[in-house]
């Protein structure tokens, strides 16, 4: 229990997130970098604490095997995290050098030169190591980062952050950089999204449950996405085989990440020859399948729900006519997150990656390759799919914003 108010203590923490910030936006970036490597080798040190606190979760949890794999923590995920941290660290400095320089007329030198955004509200449900990553992504990127992890990771995710401390401590800077919710009381979030002067941004990642309760009661900007509604679409132009080893990556690598293919769409030219094979590779695979009414007429099965996002071994089927029905169906019911084409035909790939609208579109690739590790972020603190700001998965670039410098030599205007 909290010894004092939620607003009375996030106001602090905010105050503090607010000073810290300003220390690590001016701290070089060979320091920032510095305390990042340290933070991997905590987050090594503490994997047997890190373990046991995850074990606590794990006895605790009683939902979908799916999403007990997301809060799973072994000795490989825990190392893949420290090694994540570490690659942030050995990228390129968000904050250094100018992103654009031109002179006017007058003489005078504009630089649009990057800034943090400032303090980050992340709020995240059953993936624990998700805390390592937004702190990861925020120190290199200058900003200050307050956590609310869930109520089935808490114990996990005290337990990186304690690592995290430590390592912010090795290295010299505020341990306020990175704070974490003393509580997983739902009103910490309520308090959260009402926080307007104090937080800057919010994160959600998790459940579209939750997800959509941030975007809706926020008063405070908000990058997210609500769903992965995702689509690989295969077209008359495909290589079987690839196709058949794309799909089964894409759907079954990991079901419950919001990267999985949700709807697998066919091409009516090759459905009747192609759509057995690939259903029958999915079922080996224990995927239960769900199609159209075109696609039960080849294959039997259930009937598809293509507005559900599974995130479990679940896939809807549609057989569309060509290009063009693919991107009818896609604009309807995609989520702008992740839509894939396999084709040998570079023309009707480039049409597809034209015509939708998502924040990631691929050819010839699993949707599972829609992760920040994978795009050379070393992580991501999520996946945007607004229009505004970032879009597709959010690594430390995507977490600056930008501001203008000008210089003269004494010019004043008439």
């Amino acid at each position: 229990m909290l010894a004092e108010p939620i607003d009375s203590w996030l106001r602090n923490a905010c105050r503090e997130a607010r000073d810290a910030g300003r220390q690590l936006a001016q701290a070089p970036a060979r320091q920032r970098d510095a305390a990042l490597v340290a933070v991997a080798g905590a987050i090594r040190r503490h994997r047997e604490a890190i373990m046991m606190a995850n074990a606590q979760d794990i006895a605790a949890y009683s939902g979908t095997d799916a999403f007990r794999d997301r809060l799973l923590l072994t000795e490989p995920r825990i190392e893949a995290m420290a090694a994540g941290v570490e690659i942030v660290a050995g990228l390129p400095d968000p904050l250094g050098g100018a992103l654009a320089e031109w002179e006017r007329p007058n003489g005078l030198v504009i630089r649009r030169v990057p800034q943090p955004i400032g303090v980050i509200g992340m709020i995240y449900e059953s993936r624990p190591n998700v805390g390592a990553d937004a702190a990861a992504i925020c120190l290199k990127s200058g900003n200050a980062v307050i956590l609310r992890g869930g109520s089935e990771s808490q114990h996990s995710a005290r337990a990186i952050h304690e690592a995290i401390s430590e390592g912010l401590q090795e290295a010299g800077l505020p341990g306020s950089c990175v704070q974490i919710a003393p509580t997983t009381d739902r009103e910490f979030v309520a308090a959260m999204l009402r926080a307007t002067g104090m937080i800057d941004l919010i994160i959600p990642r998790g459940g579209k449950s939750l997800v959509e309760r941030v975007q809706r009661e926020a008063r405070v900007a908000v990058l997210a996405h609500a769903e992965g509604l995702n689509h690989t679409y295969v077209d008359r132009g495909a290589d079987l085989a690839m196709a058949r080893t794309i799909l089964a990556n894409a759907k079954m690598r990991r079901t419950g990440v919001c990267g999985a293919t949700e709807t697998l769409l066919i091409d009516g030219a090759v459905a009747e020859a192609w759509l057995p094979v690939l259903v029958g590779d999915l079922r080996a695979l224990g995927c239960d399948c769900r199609g159209d009414e075109r696609a039960r007429a080849i294959v039997a099965m259930g009937e598809a729900e293509f507005d559900t996002e599974w995130l479990d071994a679940v896939i809807s089927v549609g057989v569309v006519d060509g290009l063009e029905g693919a991107l009818a169906h896609i604009g309807r019911y995609g989520s702008s997150h992740t839509d894939a084409i396999v084709t040998e035909d570079a023309e009707v790939a480039g049409r597809f990656l034209a015509g939708i609208d998502s924040a990631v579109g691929m050819w010839n690739a699993s949707t599972q390759f829609c992760d920040g590790g994978e795009f050379g972020f070393g992580a991501e603190i999520g996946i945007a799919t607004g229009r505004v700001h970032a879009r597709g998965p959010v690594g430390p670039a995507q977490l600056t914003t930008f501001r203008y410098h000008v210089v003269g030599t004494g010019q004043v205007r008439p």
